[in-house]
């Protein structure tokens, strides 16, 4: 059995997001995601996989077992629920809440979680517009489509914003693109040129460093 340490989470949860952002979950991807040398992502795979907790589809990829998905989701409840406290009760900025939340969530207790869930009204998402997970039950992670895929013309309603760069959440928000918001999709410019989109009487020029971080849908 695997004890659940602080780093036992950061790895399960981390092992999580990456495989709905849609891409393999390799040591390299892992090391770069947390920020650790390919020899402690191996070692600490490998522990994982001891405790049935991941399995390795090939010799490449990773990916969690149904009880290694358990136990990330309860990371992830933790840490959007905490987001949603901070950003509701608290104030904090919405591109400040995910670093915070990072440091609380590992000592945050299933008493209080259910405290803060309840205080909150059961919220089903955070302030960045990913689904919170339940206690029990089933959980959908579903991310929609890029805004950089909408076609031109389109109405886009913004459903979620990554909160993976501070930086540009934060700027973002400044554009009143958040959760909720339906925008203008115009035009493309060309040979890789910014995506331009209207947010009520504003018109914005986003790179593809930006349109990738929107999910949402077509109105």
């Amino acid at each position: 059995m695997v004890t659940m340490s602080r780093a036992t989470e950061d790895y399960l949860k981390a092992i999580y997001n990456l495989a709905h952002l849609g891409g393999p979950v390799t040591t390299s991807t892992l090391a770069h995601e947390l920020g650790v040398s390919s020899p402690s992502v191996s070692a600490m795979l490998k522990r994982l996989e001891d405790g049935d907790l991941l399995d390795r589809p090939d010799h490449r990829t990773v990916a969690l077992t149904a009880e290694g998905e358990r136990a990330a989701l309860r990371v992830v409840r933790r840490h959007r629920l905490l987001e949603t406290f901070l950003a509701r009760a608290l104030d904090v900025p919405w591109d400040e809440v995910h670093a915070e939340a990072e440091l609380l969530e590992h000592a945050l207790s299933e008493r209080l979680e259910d405290r803060i869930d309840a205080a909150l009204g059961h919220p089903t998402h955070d302030p960045h517009g990913d689904p919170i997970p339940p206690r029990d039950g089933p959980h959908v992670e579903v991310r929609g489509t890029p805004l950089d895929e909408a076609p031109d013309g389109a109405r886009f309603r913004v459903d979620r914003v990554s909160d993976r760069d501070s930086a540009a959440l934060r700027y973002l928000g400044e554009l009143g693109i958040v959760p909720g918001t339906e925008l203008s999709v115009e035009e493309q410019a060309p040979f890789g040129g910014p995506r331009w989109v209207r947010v009520g009487d504003e018109r914005h020029a986003l790179g593809p460093a930006l349109t990738q971080l929107v999910h949402g849908h077509v109105v």
